[in-house]
């Protein structure tokens, strides 16, 4: 795209288009378009089922789901015996997250949700981040006390500030949308890559976001930056020459290698190699026994 003051405008599109003085609702296309809607709550009475541990965990395999399975698979790997979970598969292509009881857990129709059942009144919790902080400040576990918690949660809602235009900005239009907007694409890509070299020039300073010690700002940034690096995300590594930020690199590599990272990324996956599919997870010994390969034909719900 010329910079030059003088070209004129490019067409709008479609060509003539202006916005209305009312927007309405119409089909806009793109890969999620049949779950889109502009208004909140259920479509249909469904109850969520509830399994005999404290954690019930209702997600989907995402970048946003796989920040809480990996948590609490860290946590057990800690010991902490009372991070117990039972995972169920939320099909977001099939509308779950639009059901009476998911909406019940979560009004924003947005995986992951948790239900906290592990004292006498159950207690909900929604949107990534707070999952994270909630299970963290629960066992004491991946959230500093001293004074790195500040770099800690700096970075924590970074993410959440971040992640929108990576997912919602640069990959919508670079990979779902009807069609492809220049403008869109290069837009965020720009963002993307500044986003990028945010990182890349904290990580050079520090082995973790938050210092030396791997906290809760990693386990959130790492399943959308760390999988983007590794050119996991949106098949757009050489479009965004990834390969330039060899810090981020380093990080994404060594959180990937921790076997509770493994296992996390297989819970709620329901795309890929059969064998890296659990669709659901109710027990540790489910990795070797329930997976995709060992109990019926993959599902492709990406």
């Amino acid at each position: 795209m010329s910079d030059a003051p003088n070209d004129p405008p490019p067409p709008n599109s479609p060509p003539g288009y202006t916005p209305p003085t009312v927007w309405t609702n119409k089909a806009s296309g793109g890969k999620f378009a049949s779950i889109n809607r502009p208004v909140s709550g259920p479509t249909h009475e469904k109850e969520l089922p509830v399994g005999r541990h404290p954690f019930q965990l209702y997600s989907l395999a995402t970048p946003n789901g796989v920040k809480v399975t990996v948590m609490l698979e860290e946590l057990l790997a800690l010991g902490h015996a009372g991070a117990e979970y039972d995972a169920w598969l939320i099909n977001i292509q099939d509308g779950d997250q639009f059901g009476s009881g998911f909406v019940g857990v979560n009004p924003n129709s947005k995986i992951p949700a948790l239900m906290d059942r592990s004292g006498p009144v159950p207690i909900r919790i929604f949107e990534s981040g707070a999952i994270l902080v909630h299970l963290a400040e629960k066992f004491g576990a991946f959230l500093p006390t001293d004074t790195t918690r500040a770099e800690c949660l700096s970075w924590l809602f970074w993410q959440m500030g971040s992640a929108p235009y990576l997912g919602g900005g640069f990959g919508h239009f670079y990979a779902y949308a009807p069609f492809k907007i220049e403008y869109a694409i290069d837009r965020f890509a720009m963002e993307v890559k500044r986003q990028l070299d945010v990182l890349d020039k904290r990580l050079a300073e520090a082995d973790y976001l938050a210092g030396a010690d791997y906290t809760i700002a990693d386990i959130a940034v790492w399943p959308w930056y760390g999988n983007l690096a590794k050119g996991k995300l949106y098949e757009a590594a050489e479009f965004l020459q990834v390969q330039e930020y060899k810090n981020v690199l380093r990080w994404a590599d060594a959180i990937e290698a921790r076997p509770a990272v493994k296992r996390g990324c297989m819970v709620n996956t329901a795309w890929g190699e059969p064998s890296g599919q659990l669709h659901e997870r109710h027990d540790a010994s489910d990795f070797e026994t329930k997976t995709q390969d060992k109990i019926g034909e993959a599902v492709e719900k990406k």
